[in-house]
């Protein structure tokens, strides 16, 4: 058995690293709040767009013609956005989010993609695997702005309508709710009339065939709303990731700080023990020194 001194060594650096751990717990539960205001605030506005989008597409009759929405066929890469974070202690997010962007390249090995990736966690993850990673992205955080992703929007954008890319998806974590966040890969473009409502809730969807009366005509108003789409798509998908990051940061310091109490509470069992043994041993020692003189 280890002596007490030891023992009080351990327990004192387990509860420094308890009290890093609820303060971590504390910092993620505050930016939890405010990354998840931020997602739900923005939610409904995509949910809208992407259904006016629809609405839109169907009302066109199929006379609808935009390049967002044209396959490319002949393209010779895909692109793949990968959405992880900056920073760890964050329980297994990256890892999922990592695992599902690798699936999603095997299953087509012979098709090229262009990967470019968000967050250090999985720059470092590529260059691990060896895999190219065309584009690292480190300057958005864990609180991102639409103006720092309004430009990879209109990156992509540009690049599907000249025809150099076939298809662009991004691999991000999607937040359900508070317990229940899902890594998936979303297609972003092209558009389809699918995909346009994909990132709408069933239960929030509202029934299509609403008559409009368009001035100017579906064509015209979709070449705005198009992109627009694209965007808070986009969007969407890297709030939902900084709230699901900030979830799993904030359950992984909770899980942390209980094993660290649980440490404490059996190092001071040990060092009760031990603490016990050696007055036991000095009581003997003088007992065998008093038999010893008498």
């Amino acid at each position: 058995m280890a002596k007490a001194r030891q023992i009080v060594k351990r327990r004192k650096a387990v509860t420094n690293i308890r009290k890093i751990t609820k303060t971590m717990q504390l910092i993620a539960t505050a930016r939890f709040q405010s990354s998840f205001n931020r997602a739900m605030g923005t939610k409904p506005y995509t949910q809208k767009i992407t259904q006016l989008v629809e609405e839109l597409s169907q009302a066109a009759a199929g006379q609808l013609d935009h390049p967002l929405m044209r396959e490319n066929p002949d393209a010779e890469k895909d692109l793949l956005l990968v959405i992880t974070s900056n920073r760890g202690l964050c329980g297994g997010y990256n890892t999922s989010v990592l695992r599902t962007a690798l699936a999603h390249l095997r299953l087509d090995e012979s098709r090229k993609h262009e990967l470019h990736a968000v967050g250090k966690k999985s720059i470092l993850y590529f260059k691990f695997l060896g895999r190219e990673t065309h584009k690292a992205i480190t300057d958005i955080d864990d609180r991102p702005r639409f103006d720092q992703v309004e430009p990879l929007a209109a990156e992509y954008m540009r690049r599907y309508e000249a025809g150099e890319l076939g298809s662009v998806y991004v691999a991000y974590t999607r937040f359900i709710s508070t317990g229940k966040q899902v890594p998936e890969v979303v297609r972003l473009l092209p558009l389809s009339k699918t995909e346009a409502a994909e990132s709408t809730e069933p239960q929030q969807q509202a029934s299509i065939g609403v008559e409009y009366e368009f001035s100017p005509v579906p064509e015209e108003l979709l070449k705005v709303l198009l992109p627009q789409t694209v965007k808070t798509r986009l969007f969407q998908c890297f709030t939902d990731a900084a709230v699901s990051e900030q979830v799993a940061r904030m359950v992984a310091m909770k899980a942390a700080t209980d094993a660290a109490g649980d440490m404490i509470k059996l190092l001071s069992r040990q060092f009760n023990r031990a603490r016990q043994t050696q007055i036991t041993m000095e009581l003997l020692d003088i007992v065998g020194g008093v038999e010893a003189i008498a």
